[in-house]
């Protein structure tokens, strides 16, 4: 059965997250609050993580998971950024992006599209995210939580822990966020392609 971690969305509190970030550390999965609703997610190189997630979601092997990354600095170091991607994505992150860019060498073969050698990254503008990345000291391997049968992602922490509860290592409670997709934004050509139109601006990218 998972903990539960009550983290204000405005301070959270380190010795909360110090414990999630043991939790993590020690191959745990757990289910955590973004800025476009609740999502899954363990360290990149937890492959049984990964499995756990697949199973939790019913994903096949093809899906493509997302990492979230506390800045420009670290995103760097998992995918290949040419100097006008580099300021696009400057201007642009944090926020309610997921940016769908060339895979470095850093990321295994088995979270990345398999034909195009592509992985999706984000920066998020949560408090908590972003605190418990830089205590973690490296990026998370990230889906939203979309059960199966369900077409929105989880938003009620309290309902997540009576479904799947007994599937997870930790639950951050950082309260009820509604589902504000993120906008996809493909940044792998001469110019950048709109996936999914979501809750971030597409203006600076058309």
């Amino acid at each position: 059965m998972s903990q539960t971690f009550y983290i204000h969305p405005d301070n959270p509190q380190t010795r909360l997250l110090d414990q999630v970030v043991k939790i993590l550390n020690d191959g745990g999965v757990i289910a955590f609050p973004t800025d476009s609703g609740y999502s899954l997610g363990c360290l990149l190189d937890n492959k049984y993580g990964v499995d756990r997630i697949c199973q939790i979601r019913n994903l096949d092997k093809h899906h493509n998971f997302t990492l979230m990354c506390r800045d420009l600095s670290e995103l760097s170091s998992y995918a290949y950024v040419d100097n006008t991607t580099f300021r696009l994505l400057k201007n642009n992150t944090p926020g309610k992006y997921v940016f769908i860019l060339q895979a470095s060498k850093e990321v295994p073969r088995r979270l990345m599209n398999e034909k195009r050698k592509t992985i999706g990254l984000r920066i998020p503008d949560n408090k908590i995210d972003l605190a418990l990345l830089e205590l973690l000291g490296q990026p998370l391997m990230t889906t939203t939580l979309i059960l199966p049968d369900e077409n929105e992602a989880q938003s009620d922490p309290e309902e997540i822990e009576d479904k799947i509860g007994h599937q997870l290592d930790a639950i951050v409670h950082g309260g009820y966020i509604s589902e504000q997709p993120t906008t996809v934004i493909d940044l792998t050509h001469d110019y950048p392609d709109i996936i999914r139109k979501g809750s971030g601006d597409i203006t600076p990218f058309e």
